[in-house]
């Protein structure tokens, strides 16, 4: 569990830390074309993801098992949110092929929260 939230705090640290310092480079990564409205979304959806790696690296240093039942209910209903945003509109063609590996993250992260929240054996919910 404890590296299951390092992996994801990771993932968020390296993603918010791009669309902080190249904002319009991260985003054509995926065929997303910034304008300056987009650079300042870029850039809070940037400091949420910051946020949420912190959070995640706290959480696995945390002892409180209702802290972490919190967190890693809240994280599977962001990540969930997040694949189904990133589903749609990979399928709507906002995104180039890459944007895939943006649905797949999402995807993978919500699966792994999910599992460590509700069915692992010793999750923060059997505390």
């Amino acid at each position: 569990m404890k590296v299951f939230l390092v992996i994801k705090a990771i993932i968020s640290l390296a993603f918010g830390v791009g669309f902080i310092i190249i904002p319009t480079v991260t985003a054509s990564i995926y065929g997303i074309q910034l304008d300056s409205y987009g650079i300042l979304m870029a850039r809070w959806f940037a400091a949420f993801l910051v946020g949420i790696g912190l959070i995640c690296i706290f959480a696995s240093m945390a002892a409180d098992s209702r802290l972490q039942q919190g967190v890693f209910l809240s994280l599977f209903i962001a990540d969930t949110i997040g694949f189904i945003n990133s589903l749609v509109s990979q399928l709507s063609g906002l995104m180039n092929a890459f944007g895939w590996i943006i649905v797949a993250i999402w995807l993978i992260l919500a699966l792994g929260v999910g599992y460590f929240r509700f069915l692992r054996k010793g999750s923060p919910r059997e505390s």
